[in-house]
């Protein structure tokens, strides 16, 4: 096996997720891809910030991702950069979130793609969204969490000299 096929190599995340929803859960699925956007997604040719999914018939479809085409893909073969991809997901899974997204009004937004042992995968948060001072308030919290690691390493450090 190549030493590029092994492990987790992340190729895009959708940093402003974390920051304008308040994300309550996980679950990494496959993705439906065509070759040449496999390709460019090993180059990190793609886009998922405006992207979110949505179920349609039973399915998980993932709306808004850009993968820009492969450079050597020839015209015949080209896929339309910003067409809907199916999303991988067990039946009782997709059941279970169609259910918490129905009742609690939730919104599902992608939070990374990345290859796992050579398969691409999407990192899907179920995610409520925040207002303004509930982002405020985010901040706040990560802040003063961040200061209080300080002073305890500082303290720990004072201690073993």
């Amino acid at each position: 096996m190549a030493s590029d096929t092994i492990g987790v190599k992340v190729v895009a995340t959708n940093r402003s997720a974390r920051h304008d929803y308040a994300i309550l859960d996980t679950v990494e699925c496959g993705l439906v891809l065509r070759g040449s956007e496999v390709k460019s997604l090993r180059t990190a040719q793609v886009q998922i910030k405006e992207a979110h999914a949505r179920f349609e018939n039973d399915e998980l479809w993932l709306v808004g991702m850009h993968i820009a085409p492969h450079a050597t893909t020839g015209a015949h073969d080209l896929p339309e950069p910003d067409r809907k991809r199916k999303l991988l997901l067990h039946r009782e899974q997709l059941e279970r979130w169609r259910m918490r997204v129905d009742l609690e009004r939730l919104t599902l937004v992608p939070l990374s793609i990345y290859f796992k042992d050579g398969r691409a995968k999407l990192e899907l948060g179920l995610a409520r969204g925040r207002s303004k001072g509930d982002k405020r308030q985010a901040i706040a919290e990560r802040d003063a969490m961040r200061e209080a690691q300080q002073a305890m390493g500082r303290a720990r450090k004072r201690g073993e000299d």
